[in-house]
């Protein structure tokens, strides 16, 4: 089993921070600082399901270290008091590893969230094409041919699926507490809803939609979801995806 890289403790440490976060953080704003010191047992526990979560197959000497762990929740838990930034959201159970993206680069928890995807094999009768992250590019560039310069679609597009990464029995509501604060609501309501609520894959009630124009969209990232199912279509990688991203937040297509 190879040394686990840097990029994958920072991973497994989010993770283990998100699942920690609730018994650990403070529930008293004053005391954002002061995050309760859990058992080695309790974070040993998180990170060993954090790598699981993530696909990551990683030694115990390799995990991160509890201070790690103990710096994501601590930051979490300032997000979450601070009032300058976004209220939690009181019905969700747990804070979602997404609010990280107030102290963290945006991009690095969208490769976080796609990258185990490619571990997630599909069903051939419905995805002939292979594993998840194969798909998720391959609808992101379909997503790109139609719709170059809309960031919130285009990461609709290529997060649609992160969830089944996370909770294969409720991949849709995984995926959007795991994003909730690291994209746009628009790009949660299109995730919400791409899966046809006539198919008898998805049987969730769910929030209705607001506008014509989030039907439009919708109707447009279902197309691409089913469009995007061929065997060996070519793709880009997840880096090059997100550099494409990063390219329309600094609005590089303007210069060209």
């Amino acid at each position: 089993m190879p040394q686990a890289s840097s990029r994958v403790r920072q991973q497994i440490a989010l993770e283990a921070a998100r699942r920690m976060f609730a018994a650990l953080a403070p529930r008293d704003p004053g005391d954002a600082a002061e995050v309760p010191e859990p058992t080695e047992g309790e974070y040993y526990a998180a990170k060993r399901k954090a790598a699981a979560v993530l696909g990551h197959r990683v030694r115990p000497g390799d995990l991160p270290s509890d201070s790690e762990v103990r710096q994501c929740v601590a930051a979490l838990a300032k997000s979450r008091n601070d009032p300058l930034l976004d209220p939690p959201d009181e019905e969700a159970n747990e804070p979602s590893l997404g609010r990280l993206a107030d102290h963290l680069d945006r991009f690095a928890i969208y490769k976080m969230r796609l990258e185990p995807l490619q571990a997630v094999k599909q069903n051939p009768r419905h995805h002939p094409e292979g594993d998840a992250l194969f798909h998720s590019l391959q609808v992101f560039e379909l997503a790109r041919e139609a719709r170059p310069y809309d960031e919130e679609f285009l990461l609709a597009a290529l997060l649609h699926d992160v969830g089944k990464a996370i909770e294969p029995v409720d991949p849709i509501a995984a995926g959007i507490e795991a994003l909730r604060g690291a994209v746009t609501e628009r790009t949660l309501r299109l995730i919400e809803h791409h899966v046809d609520p006539t198919s008898s894959r998805d049987t969730r009630p769910r929030k209705p939609l607001e506008s014509e124009e989030d039907l439009e969209d919708l109707e447009l990232l279902r197309e691409l979801d089913e469009a995007g199912r061929v065997q060996g279509a070519p793709v880009g990688t997840v880096d090059q995806a997100l550099d494409y991203l990063r390219g329309l937040e600094r609005e590089e297509y303007l210069d060209s």
